[in-house]
């Protein structure tokens, strides 16, 4: 629940969402949340079951009748092995489904955000455009004012008008801005004056604060991920063997000045961009993975070191086990995943934490069966 509210609370400040689309957005959450829970709360289980049953000397009975400790090792491991496997699912889910989700509901309330944020502060901006009014009369802006950002291919425009109303369309995924008495400034030179009412449309997806518009690797599905790499492939043969026609032929002419001009450095940071995506596409089933099976990793670890401890205090346990996983394995996960992600390490070094966990686990299983 605190992971819950603190991930409703930061959409909530960043997108400026109200009551009501904060309580929508609580199934979408919900796996996100889960994935980063699960693993704790498995270590935490782990902790508290065994190091109670050490500390009860009930270990030491079942050594002295002969069995051996994996008789109820093995359970808590089973758990943890099946829990892992749906972990991976989980945060398949919550990458893929819950963003989906999320992004649904910041768009169909859009209209109402806009509203909010523009009666509270008199303005809303994003990486589109800004808008910016002197007061807000029920649904009627008084003396808005919308700036459009210049691109590559439009320059900027501003448009200030008398007053304004905004109208959302979710099924359209549209943003209709009607403006009236005002008018319209094309970058530094154009501008004309329009008397009656006019309309702008802006599309959701860049109306919202956040760049929902763009699909990335790491919020594409697993079964979309195998597609997705050989689009991709053929996306940088294709700019490769376009480079190469062009190298040839400026070459074939006698014009070496141009293979530094401006659309071959366009299409070789194309490509650049194409190999950095192929490359967080390999990596991200990986990742996935191993975040999953955290869950296991964690209770090998966590299991015996809570048996030789002896404690039955849970919190003193469970603390020592988790400080050591919190410097160390996540900064580990964190590092082999950027690294990953560039193509300066292969895919199944974000396996490298969990390996590590795995050898610090057995090492303290063994002393738990020998001893």
């Amino acid at each position: 629940m605190l992971i819950v509210v603190a991930i409703i609370a930061q959409e909530a400040l960043h997108q400026g969402l109200g009551l009501g689309p904060q309580l929508r957005l609580l199934p979408y959450v919900l796996p996100n949340a889960l994935r980063f829970a699960v693993p704790g709360t498995m270590l935490f289980a782990a902790c508290s079951l065994y190091g109670r049953m050490s500390a009860s000397n009930e270990l030491v009975a079942i050594k002295s009748m002969g069995i051996s400790p994996m008789a109820v090792l093995s359970p808590g491991f089973v758990l943890a092995l099946i829990t892992s496997l749906a972990c991976v699912w989980v945060n398949d889910v919550a990458v893929s489904w819950g963003r989906q989700g999320i992004q649904r509901v910041v768009v169909e309330s859009l209209e109402e955000i806009l509203y909010g944020m523009l009666k509270t502060q008199r303005t809303y901006n994003t990486s589109q455009f800004s808008i910016h009014v002197q007061s807000v009369e029920g649904r009627l802006l008084n003396r808005p004012m919308l700036s459009f950002h210049a691109s590559e291919n439009t320059p900027a425009v501003t448009i200030l008008a008398e007053s304004a109303e905004l109208r959302s369309n979710p099924d359209a995924g549209e943003l209709i801005v009607y403006l009236t008495n005002g008018t319209v400034e094309y970058g530094d030179k154009t501008s004309f004056v329009f008397p009656d009412t006019i309309e702008r449309v802006i599309p959701l997806v860049h109306a919202a604060r956040r760049g929902f518009g763009t699909e990335a690797p790491s919020h594409r599905a697993l079964r979309e991920i195998p597609a997705a790499i050989t689009q991709c492939k053929q996306d940088i043969r294709r700019m490769r063997q376009t480079l190469a026609a062009e190298a040839t032929l400026r070459m074939l002419t006698g014009d070496l000045d141009s293979l530094t001009d401006g659309s071959v450095k366009s299409l070789r940071i194309q490509l650049a961009h194409q190999h950095y995506s192929l490359h967080r596409l390999r990596t991200e089933p990986y990742r996935r993975w191993a975040n999953g099976f955290s869950c296991f990793f964690f209770v090998v670890v966590g299991a015996p070191l809570a048996i030789r401890m002896k404690n039955s205090d849970l919190m003193t346990t469970f603390g020592l086990c988790f400080l050591p996983i919190l410097i160390v394995y996540y900064p580990l996960l964190m590092l082999a995943v950027d690294r990953a992600k560039d193509g300066a390490l292969p895919p199944y070094t974000v396996w490298l934490g969990n390996f590590i966990l795995f050898g610090i686990g057995i090492w303290f299983l063994r002393s738990v069966i020998r001893y």
